[in-house]
């Protein structure tokens, strides 16, 4: 298995423990665990949003033994472009709470992205999984109890 593998394996497990969590939210979406994953699907960093979603997938699958159901919900995942633009990416989070009513969001690729997307995920009150962005202040200085990080900082 490779590092990167591991490492998706890892976001894949974390995203069961939290959906544990959000089986409650799930009662609005009527029996949906529903996920945003914001990523750079287009864009220079288009290559780790590609291995991300590829693993998220792939690991949701392995920890839910192929039937993408959590204690009878079934996971919905939400794709969604963010273009590696912070203001996109923002914009993105807050409809896929709003909107979408999704109960947990996972991404995005870049740093400055993550950065603007702090704020969106404490407004909300609903987890924020970072990754792969890397930048230390995503759970140094500008970290709220809604975010969480499964990759390395860049220091």
């Amino acid at each position: 298995m490779t590092h990167t593998t591991r490492r998706l394996a890892v976001i894949a497990l974390a995203c069961s423990a939290l959906l544990g969590t959000t089986l409650a939210s799930a009662q609005a979406n009527k029996g949906e665990i529903r996920i945003a994953h914001i990523h750079s699907k287009t864009g220079p960093l288009e290559a780790y949003a590609k291995q991300t979603q590829a693993g998220l997938m792939m690991g949701l699958s392995y920890a839910t033994q192929g039937t993408m159901m959590v204690g009878g919900k079934k996971i919905v995942v939400i794709e969604k472009d963010d273009q590696g633009k912070p203001d996109v990416g923002k914009s993105l989070l807050a409809a896929a709470y709003a909107d979408d009513k999704v109960d947990l969001a996972i991404g995005p690729t870049a740093s400055p992205v993550a950065l603007a997307m702090l704020p969106v995920a404490e407004e909300y009150k609903k987890i924020l999984l970072v990754e792969p962005a890397v930048a230390d202040s995503i759970t140094g200085d500008k970290w709220n109890k809604y975010i969480f990080r499964t990759g390395r900082n860049s220091s």
